[in-house]
């Protein structure tokens, strides 16, 4: 049984960790996942995420209870307490291009080494990293990116873990299911399994170890 409450969800999360969360400004961030975490108090944790959410939802309740030491993120336009923080040095953002850090994730999830990508080039994207020559043409070498838990949200889940996504809530969240030692995705519904037809499924259950009930509609 893959089934767990969203306290015992947190209580796999230890201060120190580095944790994918999914979402595009808080669509398809596990809401109920957030708030367990806020509620144990867990610090210093390293975020991979797109963005942090608004200023009342999604990552930003982590950034506001002092929960995050180091992000890693595409942007933070939308939650000014973050851009603060890191403005006064309080916390540690690397602004990664959304592409790329997509690619990042998907190279730590398949196994690869890296991914070359000609983003970045000539910006302080490309401070300390490797330049590569191909054809005549250089690239940046962007190393994979993993975690030791991705917190996915699922609209539909089955009993074996199998995830189906609505619209847009999908975002990072197949991806950031396969580059996680340990995957947990809140759920809207769980239903029997077989209660998702195969060709909606689009996180296999494999790679999901447990399954929170309860999520928000």
């Amino acid at each position: 049984m893959k089934r767990m409450t969203a306290e015992q969800a947190a209580g796999k999360i230890e201060d120190g960790m580095t944790v994918m969360i999914g979402g595009f400004m808080s669509c398809g961030t596990p809401e109920i996942l957030m708030d367990a975490l806020v509620e144990k108090g867990v610090k210093d944790l390293t975020v991979i995420s797109n963005d942090t959410g608004t200023p009342d939802t999604g990552i930003c309740k982590l950034v506001a209870a002092g929960a995050v030491k180091k992000l890693i993120a595409s942007h933070i336009g939308l939650t000014p307490l973050t851009g603060q923080l890191m403005s006064e040095g309080k916390l540690d953002v690397t602004l990664v291009p959304q592409g790329t850090l997509a690619e990042r994730i998907r190279a730590g999830g398949a196994g690869l080494g890296g991914v070359l990508t000609p983003t970045g080039l000539g910006t302080d994207v490309a401070i300390g990293k490797e330049i590569v020559s191909i054809d005549g043409r250089e690239y940046l070498l962007e190393k994979p990116l993993r975690a030791d838990v991705a917190l996915l949200r699922g609209s539909i889940v089955d009993e074996d873990g199998n995830i189906f996504y609505r619209g847009t809530t999908r975002n990072f969240n197949p991806l950031m299911a396969t580059a996680a030692d340990l995957v947990i995705a809140a759920a809207e519904e769980i239903v029997p399994l077989g209660g998702i037809q195969g060709e909606n499924i689009v996180t296999p259950g494999i790679f999901v170890d447990y399954i929170v009930e309860g999520e928000p509609a």
